[in-house]
């Protein structure tokens, strides 16, 4: 059984998905809240991380 890789996003569509700027987006990965990686000098981000994200700032602000 084989799993589906995530989703790559880029910098602009994570933005559009969080509803943050460019700034904020790279200090999240700066401060490794968002994970990340490059591709060729690209940071891609994948969906999962976004997700994962999401969840972990709804669970400390519960």
């Amino acid at each position: 059984m084989t799993t589906a890789a995530p989703e790559l996003l880029t910098v602009p569509e994570v933005m559009t998905r969080l509803k943050v700027g460019r700034t904020k987006v790279y200090d999240l990965i700066r401060t490794r809240r968002l994970a990340s990686l490059k591709v060729d000098g690209c940071r891609r981000i994948p969906d999962d991380a976004v997700r994962d994200f999401v969840r972990r700032e709804i669970g400390e602000a519960a």
